[in-house]
């Protein structure tokens, strides 16, 4: 188990607009996950990257950084950070990586809405468009779990984080199917947050969560192209 320490603790100050997501516990484990790739000089892409905290992180450790993310609020988030943190990022707005046709990267870290919601259909507005993704929270999930290899060079990574209650396994298996060497590399658990807290009942009628779970676990998905 790792412990998760505050992002606070390693972004320092971050300006965030309403309706973006705030920088939480699975921001900081991807980060720290990024840290070891040993990214300078790579050409990275932060996707779905919401605050833009991820991909001014590595342009600090010395990357040719990208972000996309298909909400303008955080599109403006983004830019206002890299600016704060004096650091370059190249910001897209658009659709997952349709944002960025024909463009490869050495590594790729994702963050994506990935809390199960009942409605099937994903929010176009409001602050519930940064986390819902559908009634197994897999929506975006499998789309990045899709197109993401295509998107990686010879020996390029992904990085993909995202709660245990939606489905790590699928998240491997796909992405094995697609020719990546691929696991479960790191594993958090934090406490529930608001959001979890109100889909309680819901949560456990579907089995994504057990009747005495108070925590959730965060897993990062490491998937390398031979």
């Amino acid at each position: 188990m790792t412990t998760v320490d505050a992002p606070r603790r390693r972004f320092g100050k971050v300006l965030r607009i309403p309706g973006v997501y705030a920088p939480q516990a699975d921001t900081n484990l991807l980060a720290e996950a990024m840290r070891r790739e040993n990214v300078a000089g790579m050409d990275v892409l932060d996707l779905c990257s919401g605050s833009g905290v991820l991909a001014a992180h590595a342009s600090r450790l010395g990357a040719h950084a990208s972000a996309v993310d298909i909400s303008r609020r955080a599109v403006l988030t983004i830019r206002l950070n890299a600016l704060l943190a004096r650091q370059r990022v190249a910001v897209h707005r658009g659709d997952l990586l349709a944002a960025l046709p024909g463009r490869t990267f050495d590594l790729i870290v994702s963050n994506p809405p990935y809390v199960p919601a009942p409605p099937a259909v994903l929010p176009s507005r409001g602050p519930a468009r940064a986390w819902d993704a559908g009634p197994d929270g897999r929506v975006l999930l499998d789309r990045i779990c899709e197109t993401a290899p295509r998107a990686l060079r010879p020996g390029g990574t992904l990085l993909l984080v995202h709660s245990a209650v939606s489905g790590p396994e699928a998240s491997v298996r796909r992405l094995r199917e697609a020719g990546l060497r691929c696991g479960v590399s790191d594993r958090a658990y934090v406490p529930l947050g608001p959001v979890m807290r109100e889909r309680l009942t819901w949560l456990r009628e579907r089995g994504l969560l057990g009747p005495g779970d108070d925590k959730e676990e965060l897993v990062i998905i490491r998937a390398e192209k031979r």
